[in-house]
């Protein structure tokens, strides 16, 4: 098949699919990436928008770790597992747990699961749906999730598992919040996009590479971490020994305080919490911008506009973070809300050649299997 430059060339070879730079992208019915999961103790599945196939994805890697004999723990951010989308009205996978898995959700929940379980723990605290329930599976079934609605409880959650021997413990991440993403929050994380982000391929490419970007910015030096990761909030000048300095602002969101000199301990400045465009724009509007180096806590802290880092980007402005999130994967759901489905091999193709990474297809992993 010939092709002009600049559009994959697929050539199909047995399972895979090569593109015009000889890229691979895989197309196997098993992803490669569960063995990879093992190497971690916690892991966040979350979307770019609702109905990415989060839920999809969480049972295909619950079921092939049963398969390994490998046991697991499972909450959730918000509730997920219904069977009716509450936005779409449309049809969603429930979630399905295996003998031997802990798990937390509400009472309301609880009571309503459709599986054998042994009560291990209700906690003190009241949510909108009940306690949290924590409990084992003795035989498998579906179940809804309903966990945590802070990332703080999530990590309390995490760390009781973690104490009670669980290796693992997966986060199934409700609408599309990324905070559970954090370093801070869980070791590793699934990306998860696709038609409900956009049908146009080019959009969907373009709001993807984003936030993969931002999930890759360079990390600070250890050094520079440590003196940094302890800084709670407001905004910090960091000198030429490296040394942290309180600028007296106590958010990004208060920027344009007079008086105040963000560069008098030098180029170097670190947000604790939320950065967003005012910032940015703020930064890449002084005349020493190429000297600048913006420092965040991780990616979920930047709330930014693409036209916005790339303008502070080209002008030689730098921003880098104290801990990376550790990207497993990447997956894709073709099919929209709406009902239109992208072309699965194609929207893989272009997304794996635009970020230069695998993407995997889900949906069409789990229907093979």
């Amino acid at each position: 098949m010939s092709t002009k430059l600049g559009i994959v060339k697929m050539v199909l070879r047995g399972d895979n699919i090569y593109t015009h730079r000889n890229f691979f992208v895989p197309l196997q019915t098993e992803m490669p990436f569960i063995n990879n999961i093992l190497n971690y103790r916690s892991l966040s599945i979350v979307g770019l928008e609702k109905n990415t196939g989060k839920t999809v994805c969480l049972n295909y890697i619950l079921r092939r770790l049963n398969e390994l004999k490998q046991t697991v723990a499972v909450t959730s951010i918000g509730v997920d597992g219904e069977q009716t989308d509450a936005v779409f009205a449309t049809a969603k996978p429930e979630i399905t747990l295996y003998e031997g898995t802990q798990f937390i959700t509400s009472e309301k929940h609880y009571l309503s699961r459709r599986l054998v379980s042994e009560l291990l723990h209700v906690d003190t605290r009241t949510t909108s749906l009940g306690r949290l329930v924590t409990g084992r599976v003795i035989c498998p079934g579906k179940i809804l999730l309903s966990g945590a609605a802070t990332t703080e409880k999530l990590r309390q959650q995490i760390e009781s598992f973690r104490q009670q021997g669980m290796p693992l413990t997966i986060v199934d991440g409700a609408l599309s919040r990324l905070s559970l993403a954090s370093p801070t929050v869980t070791d590793a994380m699934i990306l998860a996009t696709g038609g409900a982000v956009s049908t146009n391929i080019k959009t969907l490419i373009n709001k993807t590479r984003f936030v993969y970007q931002l999930i890759n910015l360079e990390e600070v030096d250890i050094q520079l971490q440590q003196l940094l990761v302890p800084i709670a909030k407001g905004l910090w000048g960091v000198d030429a020994n490296g040394i942290p300095h309180d600028l007296g602002i106590a958010s990004a969101f208060l920027l344009g305080k007079e008086g105040t000199d963000l560069f008098q301990y030098g180029t170097t400045i670190f947000a604790a919490g939320a950065i967003s465009d005012r910032l940015l724009k703020h930064l890449t509007l002084q005349k020493n911008v190429a000297d600048i180096l913006l420092i965040a806590r991780d990616f979920t802290k930047l709330f930014l506009s693409p036209e916005v880092l790339s303008d502070y980007l080209r002008k030689g402005g730098q921003i880098k973070v104290l801990q990376r999130s550790k990207l497993i994967a990447i997956t894709l759901n073709p099919t929209s809300p709406s009902g239109y489905r992208l072309n699965s091999v194609e929207a893989c193709a272009q997304l794996s050649e635009a970020l230069q990474t695998p993407v995997y297809d889900v949906m069409r992993s789990s229907s093979l299997n």
